[in-house]
Parts: structure tokens; sequence; C-alpha cells
């Protein structure tokens, strides 16, 4: 003969019920957690009044803007627009006064980099424009006013370039003066050993001899006192010593970042320095970013505080029914 079970009483009823709805409830809340989360936005990287700057990029001595290729490409597709001048590399007052010219030229924001002796360049011509944000110095020259590259270049020991270069008197038809370059069997191993030889044999050849002016004149001008700095040392440089890159870009307050590289460190890391002159570009809007970010982070903890206060106040209320429940049946015998 089946037993049948016998009914549950109604104070069982009732803390079943109390514990259903205690599950439901907590359920409920903490299911809207990561709803709610993902209905905030992320933090976006932002530029100043929402417009991105331009970045203009100087190369420097026994180069010309080719070597900047790699950089731009991947500045360009960040969505950056990009100039690349002939830096002219004659003189450091004239080179400087020529390049500020290009940049009067431009609208809206700048960040400038400059590599080697376009570094000395870029702070000489960034200097009373006030649309430029950011430099960067990339295994570069980075004189003070007054300072000549000469001078700066003794300061430490490890450049190789000296005993390397080959002068060569030229006459321009108005004024007569020295070309440097660097010997044929030298350049691989003093300015881009990290490169294929195939390809530092044909940059040999056609290199832009730089004036020996360029390293006797003094800098009319220094930027990076006034201007945000980053720097990006190059530890097996042989043309600038990367002692010299460290002392400057301390000298200066610059955001730096060491790589193991060659002179050329934007062809053979180009997303190393990109990434230099991305977050030089960012720099610019610091203050809006950062508010940006904590106005984020505000909301979302906001919101995860109260998805988390209302998932605390359900098991709360589920369990005091629970409890009110129990506390019944045991007043009744049950």
């Amino acid at each position: 003969m089946a037993v049948s079970p016998s009914p549950a009483s109604p104070s069982r009823r009732r803390i079943s019920r109390a514990l259903a709805l205690t599950l439901a409830l907590s359920a409920a809340a903490l299911s809207a957690v990561p709803a709610a989360a993902a209905a905030l936005p992320a933090a976006e990287e932002t530029d100043p009044k929402g417009v991105k700057p331009t970045v203009v990029l100087v190369h420097g001595a026994f180069a010309d803007a080719s070597g900047w290729n790699a950089v731009a490409e991947e500045l360009t597709d960040h969505g950056y627009k990009v100039v690349a001048p002939a830096n002219p590399l004659r003189g450091l007052v004239s080179d400087s006064a020529y390049i500020a010219s290009v940049l009067k030229s431009i609208d809206g924001p700048l960040v400038l980099a400059g590599h080697s002796y376009g570094g000395a360049v870029i702070g000489s011509a960034a200097a009373g424009n006030p649309n430029v944000r950011a430099l960067v110095y990339v295994s570069a020259f980075m004189p003070d006013k007054g300072e000549n590259l000469g001078a700066l270049a003794a300061k430490f020991q490890g450049s190789e370039l000296q005993p390397a270069l080959n002068p060569v008197p030229y006459s321009d038809g108005v004024r007569k003066g020295t070309d440097l370059y660097i010997k044929t069997d030298k350049f691989h191993s003093v300015f881009a050993a990290d490169l294929p030889v195939s390809q530092t044999k044909l940059m040999a050849v056609e290199q832009r001899p730089i004036a020996q002016a360029c390293f006797e004149e003094a800098a009319p001008g220094a930027a990076w006192r006034t201007v945000p700095s980053w720097f990006v040392v190059s530890k097996h440089d042989k043309a600038i010593a990367p002692d010299l890159e460290r002392w400057e870009a301390k000298r200066a307050g610059s955001k730096t970042v060491e790589i193991d590289s060659s002179h050329v460190s934007m062809m053979s890391h180009p997303d190393v320095v990109t990434r230099q002159i991305r977050e030089a570009a960012s720099g610019t809007a610091t203050g809006a970013a950062k508010s940006a970010a904590l106005a984020d982070t505000g909301s979302r903890t906001m919101a995860l505080v109260g998805v988390g206060g209302l998932a605390g106040t359900a098991v709360l209320a589920g369990t005091a029914l629970l409890v009110t429940a129990r506390r019944q049946s045991a007043a009744r015998g049950d």
C-alpha cells in the first residue's frame, strides 16, 4: 500500500516561500551587475578640444625624411596628420628658423619629434610657438640655449662618430664651408647597426651631409624648458653617446624610455617610437584626459555600488523573511 506524504504545514510553506523569494531577489540583483557595468562607456583617449595634434617629424644628419616612414605610417593609421619636412642641415640657426616657418604654416596644436640633430632643431624651432604642446627626442641632441653640439657631444664617451666622419669642402655660390659625411665602410656600425647591411649600403650612398657649422653654432632656443618632453634613449647608439642622451633627458625632466637600439631607433623600433609620440600627443590633454577618466571611474563606481546595494538589500530582505517565518514556526510548535 502506497503511503502518501503528509502535507506541509503552513509554517513550512511560509519558510519555503521566503527562501525562494530570497534566492530570486539575489539572483536578479546580481545579474544586473555586469549589465550595468557594460552599459557604461570606457574612457577614451582624447585630445585638446577634440582635435588631434599634427605631428611634425624632423630628421637629423646623414639622412632624410624617409627615415620616418614606418612611424609616419603608424601615426596616420591612428588618425594623426603628419608632416615630415626636409631639414636643410646647413646651420643650427638657419635650420631652426626654417622649421619654425614650417610650423607657422600649420593650424592647430603641434607635437614635434626630432631624431639626432633634428632634436636640436625642434628645441629652437618650437621656442615661442604657443601651438607646440609636446616635444619628442629620439636618440637626439637636446641642447640648452647657448650650447653648441660639439661641446655637448664631448661631455660623455661612447660615440664613435668623430673618427668615422669624412669632411668635404663645399661652395654653394654664396658661401663656403665643410660638409660632413659618414665614411661608407663605417656607416653600418656607427649609424644603423641593427638594420640589414643591404639597407645601410644604400643609406650610406644616399646620405645627406651636414654642414660642420651645425655643430659649432649656439642653439638659439630651448623650448624643452617650458614644453613637456619625451625621450627615446638608444642603449646601443654609436653616433650619440647613450649617457649623453640620459643626461639630457634627466636635465629636461623628460618622460624617458630606453630601448636596445642603434642610432636609428625610429627605423629599427618604429612601434616604440610611435608609442612615445602618441603618449606625448595624448599628454597634451593630460588634465582633460584625467578628468574624463576620473569621471568615468566615478560613474562606474557609483553604478556598481548602487547595484551592489540592491543585491545586498535583496539578500537582507529575504533573510529577514526567512527568520520571521522560522520564528513563527517555532512559536507554533511546527
